[in-house]
């Protein structure tokens, strides 16, 4: 019988297994496919033996929180846990220094797998996948920047100059003007921008003989959202490898620069700025947070209200029978569901100290304008929690840059210098 042999990052052991006939192993890779195609098997009963998932040592940190998430799940339902397997030598071992590397065509023939002798390449290319979503190319941005200008109706040329000198672009003069941003190392001349855009062109449509057609507008990519710096050395003593400490240095090192454009695009390079931005922000967002709370509670509070006065008034002349048989045992027993509710709701009037019962019109207006308010400060609100959690990303990212918990110290020392 076949045996299939791997090594185990839990156990620290190689884990060897039989393979009979019909042995049913998940492969998870831990991304959106693989768990929907995992969950799906558990909740469709099909047979699952083992799942496994190879890790190469540099996951992000949040694959390994997921992974805990589904190992929850999947001992509760099989009583199965998730087999993570890593190769001895380390997946670097495997990408840059085993000596030598078989072709694919010869694994597959010492292990009996089939050959794609002629593959036929399908599908889009990853410029077409991204579409409009492309990040646009100096010259583009470039188009997009002469297009904005215009759209601002400059009297002449050398107005329209200096709305680009504006926006960032340093400008050279000369029979055929040229461009350069702070992110292009080469000035792009008008010529070569296309139809339109060429500086007779622009002269043309500045003195109106001419009609501007801006190009497709070609959309930039969302900037990517902060993220927390890692703390590697503690990663390094939970067991983290060598590969995955050098994964997480390059990935300080791009928060560390997103870090500093997101404080200079927001004015917050004085620490004491940012500081009290977050506070304002944190601030803001907990007043929302209570508004929304506070919104949702009266809005149950009128729900329960209006059961409780419709339940009275259906139940108020079977309640008066009651009384008036005598609060009898007899007509209890009939009518017992009736004046229970009837009961109920007398109670929970008497506990809000009501002497007068509002009117349901009444409530459900108060609940529409409370609903109206409540989408009103959600839309508020998430914009708010974005807004704090970038903020608060970015404080603790400057306070781990910096040494944190002195920083505020050291700072009014140094203006108590100055």
């Amino acid at each position: 019988m076949k045996k299939t042999q791997f090594h185990s990052k839990r156990s620290e052991q190689s884990v060897v297994f039989d393979s009979p006939a019909q042995y049913h192993a998940v492969s998870l890779s831990g991304g959106k496919d693989s768990t929907c195609m995992l969950l799906m098997m558990i909740e469709k009963q099909m047979p699952i033996d083992v799942v496994l998932f190879a890790d190469t040592g540099m996951e992000f940190p949040e694959m390994y929180g997921h992974l805990e998430q589904l190992e929850k799940h999947l001992q509760r339902e099989r009583g199965l846990s998730i087999t993570i397997l890593r190769h001895p030598q380390g997946f670097e071992y495997l990408m840059f220094e085993e000596p030598k590397q078989k072709a694919a065509s010869t694994i597959c023939i010492e292990n009996g797998y089939s050959i794609v002798e002629h593959p036929q390449r399908h599908g889009k290319s990853y410029d077409q996948w991204l579409g409009d979503q492309k990040p646009p190319t100096h010259r583009e941005r470039l188009c997009m920047a002469i297009d904005h200008a215009l759209e601002q109706k400059p009297a002449d040329f050398d107005a329209l100059l200096m709305l680009l000198h504006d926006a960032g672009y340093e400008v050279k003069q000369g029979k055929n003007p040229a461009f350069r941003n702070a992110d292009q190392k080469r000035f792009i001349r008008l010529d070569t921008l296309g139809e339109g855009y060429a500086k007779d062109d622009l002269l043309a449509i500045l003195a109106g003989r001419k009609q501007h057609c801006p190009r497709k507008q070609v959309h930039a990519p969302a900037p990517e959202k902060l993220n927390l710096l890692i703390d590697i050395q503690s990663k390094l003593c939970e067991g983290k490898g060598v590969g995955y400490a050098r994964w997480a240095s390059i990935f300080n090192l791009k928060q560390m620069a997103q870090t500093m454009n997101y404080l200079t695009e927001h004015g917050l390079l004085q620490y004491s700025n940012l500081v009290s931005k977050a506070e304002s922000a944190t601030a803001k967002y907990n007043d929302l947070a209570a508004r929304i709370q506070a919104a949702e509670k009266r809005m149950a509070e009128i729900a329960v209200m209006k059961t409780h006065i419709i339940n009275y008034v259906k139940t108020k002349d079977v309640y008066a029978a009651y009384r008036k048989a005598g609060y009898s045992k007899k007509y209890l027993a009939e009518h017992e569901p009736d004046i229970l509710l009837h009961k109920a709701a007398k109670k929970a009037f008497d506990e809000q100290g009501m002497q007068k019962l509002p009117t349901i019109k009444k409530l459900q207006n108060e609940y529409a304008e409370l609903l109206v308010q409540k989408k009103r400060d959600y839309a508020a609100y998430r914009q708010a929690r974005d807004e704090m959690r970038e903020l608060l990303k970015a404080k603790a990212n400057v306070d781990r840059i910096l040494g944190g918990k002195n920083r505020t110290g050291n700072t009014e020392k140094e203006q108590a210098q100055r």
